[in-house]
């Protein structure tokens, strides 16, 4: 017999991906993998494959906004992930609605900025807004790349800059936790650190040899977002999103010609 479990609602902020293996297709994937309902609001499309992202269009941040609104007039949202945005506007109106109406709940929030294939997301004149954004979530995840961005545009090379990079970004935007990943590092390991209200911690994580990694950041912070609403502790959410992470990549797969997602329902099911 299966589980029976209470309904959880999430909701997903973020930016669709035609080819499916990142954006809001990868978000609620990990939040059905999790058992969790998944909300969505879209702030942008875009026109990507497994190669190469051709096109991102914006929607109109009162369409952002009227979405927002619809979701939280019914549902019962317990967790929020933030991903890409896309644009001043739009990062500006979901800032805004977060404080009036959502600040109690728990955020999780990707600064996405630049594709694995060097696509600008998010416009430079973006950043500042979304340094707005960052203290009205419970934890920022950015990758090495994104932080050494958001710490003025700085290479992090080592564990020690990692550390520091997630230190100052911490005091800088008045956030209440920073994650920063260590996928892009360059130790053997792909260990993160956390900084923040609760202290400073490192999860260790393994470097999975598999070229099919198109979505990891999008899935990690969504996985975290799910064991929010699930209602576990912070520490715990962010370690067993890491081992749902790791063991998708050991089953990662490759559905186009480049690199491939991780796969999402690993639980379940191989792939062949």
């Amino acid at each position: 017999m299966p589980e029976i479990l209470p309904l959880k609602c999430a909701l997903i902020i973020s930016a669709s991906d035609s080819g499916g293996g990142a954006g809001l297709e990868a978000d609620l994937k990990t939040l059905s993998a999790h058992g969790v309902f998944g909300c969505c609001v879209v702030s942008a499309v875009t026109a990507q494959n497994s190669l190469t992202v051709t096109a991102m269009e914006c929607l109109s941040p009162t369409l952002v906004t009227a979405q927002l609104k619809a979701v939280a007039d019914d549902f019962p949202i317990a967790a929020i992930k933030i991903g890409l945005l896309g644009s001043v506007a739009n990062t500006l109106a979901v800032a805004d609605f977060l404080a009036a109406f959502f600040s109690l709940i728990p955020t999780v929030i990707d600064p996405v900025m630049v594709s694995a294939q060097g696509y600008n997301f998010l416009p430079p004149e973006a950043m500042a807004a979304l340094r707005q954004l960052l203290p009205l979530a419970t934890i920022a995840t950015p990758n090495i790349p994104e932080a050494g961005a958001l710490c003025g545009g700085r290479t992090l090379q080592t564990p020690t800059e990692q550390a520091a990079a997630a230190r100052e970004l911490l005091v800088q935007t008045k956030a209440k936790n920073i994650l920063v990943k260590g996928g892009h590092g360059q130790s053997q390991g792909a260990d993160d650190f956390l900084a923040g209200a609760i202290g400073e911690i490192w999860f260790p994580g393994e470097r999975v040899k598999t070229l099919n990694t198109h979505g990891t950041g999008c899935t990690l912070s969504s996985a975290i977002c799910a064991n929010l609403a699930l209602g576990l502790e912070l520490p715990q959410a962010i370690s067993l999103a890491k081992d749902y992470v790791t063991q998708g990549l050991h089953q990662s797969f490759q559905p186009g010609h480049g690199p491939g997602p991780l796969n999402h329902f690993h639980t379940y099911y191989r792939y062949q």
